[in-house]
């Protein structure tokens, strides 16, 4: 379709980026050159996580259980019912958040408290959102293949829009987005993208 083609026939000014749930892939680790830690200083890191427990505290859940505040290398994911839940318990909340609107109310008071400190927050999955620096999203990963030098860049994702944590990715002009609910889905889409 009017690419690059190798040797063995393969579209190699295409990129394909893909990020949706239910896929066999592990657990995202972003890794950026310096830690979140580092970024926002202790200071801010501490205000933020207190700030996080004592709102958790007063909420009422069914069920809470482990892990409210996960550190990743670019970012913390902050969980009110806790990542060491079951995947039941996981669903649970998942379903009461929907009517609920636990986390996208708990994102609000963040973004209000802590306005002009430099942090995004993204809602993402079932039971966490991430906290970053602002440009540490998932658009990060655009600077770094730039260079590669690709005509198109295809983005699948699940949780684009405003406010899921695929959002500026998928909207990006650099992208070509493609919002999708299943890993069976994004199949059939590249399918008929690339192979039909």
């Amino acid at each position: 379709s009017g690419g690059k083609m190798s040797d063995a026939g393969v579209d190699t000014s295409t990129l394909c980026l893909f990020d949706v749930d239910g896929t066999l892939t592990a657990a995202r680790q972003v890794g950026n050159v310096c830690s979140i830690q580092a970024h926002m200083g202790e200071e801010l890191l501490q205000d933020f996580i207190n700030f996080c427990l004592n709102y958790m505290a007063k909420i009422k859940l069914p069920k809470k259980r482990g892990t409210f505040v996960e550190f990743r290398n670019g970012m913390l994911n902050v969980s009110p019912i806790g990542r060491s839940c079951t995947q039941e318990e996981r669903i649970e909340f998942y379903e009461l958040d929907k009517k609920e609107k636990i986390r996208e109310t708990f994102v609000s008071v963040l973004q209000e408290e802590f306005k002009g400190k430099g942090l995004s927050f993204s809602i993402g999955g079932q039971i966490s959102f991430d906290v970053f620096p602002d440009g540490w999203d998932k658009r990060y990963c655009l600077g770094i293949v730039e260079k590669d030098d690709y005509s198109t860049i295809h983005f699948f994702g699940d949780k684009t829009k405003p406010g899921g944590n695929d959002y500026e990715i998928y909207c990006d002009p650099r992208t070509v987005g493609h919002e999708v609910s299943s890993p069976e889905e994004t199949r059939r889409l590249c399918e008929q993208l690339f192979f039909s």
